[in-house]
């Protein structure tokens, strides 16, 4: 009975008496993919989407191309003849990177200020020389192929996959009285292989440059915390307290003394405790700051405090260790030395885990939402802990929404702002994929200092990224699909296509050989430069998913920035300059 209850149709409908019943519902379903309203963008955007991300996770000897294929997929629909209205899809795209991009620089921020620090500089520069060589390699081009220079240049953001580039070059084109169409189609024709050229590149380096030290990353260069042993043997810090050797020592900003044992027993120390002959001090640091506390301890012990997991419980004896969650809004913000654990409750911090990232536990670093703290201490004392800090996880589960669309409006805000270039006529500006992530960046690091809760779960954060990065190609495969086959399969469309190929990949394959051999750099942090300089999220997100860890990200914002605003200002100085 309920099969047919189901499956029945309404008694006012029949097929044979009543077609024009069936030939309405015919035209409503047509309407809704053909009639550009609201729901009809939506219909078509999720539906690309959809099939998009299910082709993308499709895997061929191990590769897919991920999110990536719904630009393809995009592409199609566009050439097929769907079409969106242009308000609803330049809302999709522009608002789909900005989602990304924000999202994607809160995620690195609180990272991005110490890879500045740490190999931040090499890494611009790196960067800046890609996108030197491939805009004199499209100039030289221009003296070799029937091409002009405003067709090139749209060529050259179509390669680099720089569409606030292609903006940029249209303003300038139109200020110099020049069409804008060609250059956009240039760019539409090789902007497909400048997005799977990266991916395509990064596979070509990894196959015939990288050796295992190149998958790796330094310990120094990352700052990453060691944990050395040492034997007190220097007599002129004998009878010292630790408050006065810290206060001594050259490395106290990132040395943090963690244990003390007297007599094989790890005490519960305090800044007035007096150090001995003998004493065995555990100390986190970086590996630089190793020979200056060789000489301030002494004998470095031949012991590992650094494998995957310590286990601190048993390190310590009678001492308990136990990870605390920072969930209270009040610690925010707070230095590590302000909740003074050791003089208050005997506890040391030993380490600090944030957004995949191991920190050094420095009295002046700055806890934030979602810090784990591994803690040290007796039993009694770290029962109050959590009261101190919340370790509740529940409390992480509610999105801080007011962050987020706090930090899009003002990121767009920086976008949008003109900065006057000496020489140049038309100010530059960041656009809306340099403005929010500068300012993702920004209130990842800076926001908790004033007590702005920044914080989204990893997953949160992944979402709205996938979900901007999705919407954003699917609107630019539908507005470059129109015209993208009748362009490239073209003679004039063979042309530029082999020209996006070579402006694609030779620069990145130079960049690739150079960075790996002469300027050691590691292998995920070239990636990301990589990414970073040809703006290309899209190739970050594909090789997001074969690295495990930041670094890629880290590199990627460190760049994105200062390489976006280089190839702006640099393609407009060309055109300028050979017009």
């Amino acid at each position: 009975m309920k099969w047919k209850i189901l499956h029945s149709y309404p008694p006012y409908y029949n097929k044979q008496t009543n077609p024009l019943i069936h030939l309405s519902m015919m035209n409503w379903l047509i309407d809704l993919f053909t009639e550009q309203t609201t729901l009809q963008a939506i219909v078509i955007l999720s539906l690309i989407c959809a099939i998009g991300l299910f082709l993308g996770n499709i895997k061929i000897k191990g590769i897919s191309l991920g999110v990536t294929f719904v630009f393809f997929i995009g592409i199609i629909a566009g050439h097929l003849g769907l079409k969106l209205d242009s308000d609803m899809l330049r809302y999709a795209e522009d608002f789909g990177l900005i989602l990304f991009v924000y999202t994607l620089g809160l995620q690195v921020g609180p990272g991005f200020f110490s890879s500045l620090a740490h190999g931040g500089i090499k890494f611009n520069l790196l960067a800046l020389a890609l996108a030197v060589v491939t805009l004199l390699l499209a100039v030289g081009l221009t003296y070799i192929v029937p091409v002009s220079i405003p067709d090139m240049m749209g060529i050259f953001c179509g390669a680099t996959t720089n569409t606030p580039a292609l903006g940029a070059l249209q303003q300038t084109l139109l200020h110099i009285g020049e069409t804008t169409d060609s250059a956009a189609a240039g760019c539409a024709v090789a902007y497909p292989f400048g997005i799977t050229g990266v991916i395509f590149a990064a596979i070509l380096i990894h196959k015939f440059f990288v050796k295992k030290k190149d998958l790796e990353v330094s310990d120094e260069s990352q700052a990453k915390p060691y944990y050395a042993e040492f034997e007190v043997s220097n007599p002129a810090i004998f009878g010292k307290t630790v408050e006065e050797i810290d206060a001594n020592a050259n490395c106290s900003d990132s040395c943090v003394i963690t244990h003390i044992w007297k007599d094989g027993n790890v005490a519960i120390f305090k800044a007035s405790d007096i150090i001995e002959k003998g004493d065995h001090v555990l100390v986190v640091c970086t590996i630089k700051d190793l020979p200056s506390l060789r000489l301030l301890f002494g004998t470095q012990v031949d012991k590992d405090w650094n494998s995957e997991e310590i286990d601190w419980d048993t390190a310590d004896g009678h001492l308990t260790a136990k990870n605390i969650l920072i969930t209270r809004k009040e610690v925010n913000g707070k230095s590590l030395g302000s909740l003074r654990l050791r003089t208050l409750y005997g506890i040391n911090c030993v380490q600090i885990y944030r957004g995949g990232v191991i920190l050094l536990p420095s009295p002046n670093l700055l806890l934030q939402l979602g810090d784990s703290l591994t803690v040290v201490g007796e039993r009694k004392s770290l029962e109050q802990i959590p009261s101190l800090l919340g370790d509740t996880v529940e409390a992480l589960d509610e999105p801080n929404l007011i962050s987020i669309f706090i930090g899009l409006l003002l990121g767009v805000i920086l976008g949008c702002v003109p900065i006057p270039i000496p020489g140049i006529d038309i100010p530059v500006t960041l656009g809306l994929a340099g403005g929010p992530i500068i300012m993702g960046i920004l209130i990842g690091t800076f926001g908790p200092r004033s007590h702005m809760v920044t914080y989204t779960t990893p997953s949160a954060n992944l979402m709205l990224r996938s979900i901007g990065l999705s919407l954003f190609l699917a609107g630019l495969g539908i507005e470059s699909g129109e015209v993208f086959f009748s362009t490239a399969f073209s003679a004039q469309g063979a042309l530029w296509l082999a020209m996006g190929f070579i402006l694609t990949l030779i620069p990145l394959l130079i960049l690739g050989f150079f960075s790996l051999k002469l300027f050691k750099v590691d292998y995920a942090s070239l990636i990301g430069i990589i990414c970073g300089s040809m703006a290309n999220p899209m190739a970050l997100d594909y090789v997001n998913s074969l690295i495990p860890g930041n670094r890629q990200s880290i590199a990627y914002a460190t760049v994105f920035a200062l390489s976006l605003f280089a190839r702006i200002v640099l393609l407009q100085i060309v055109v300028l300059l050979l017009l």
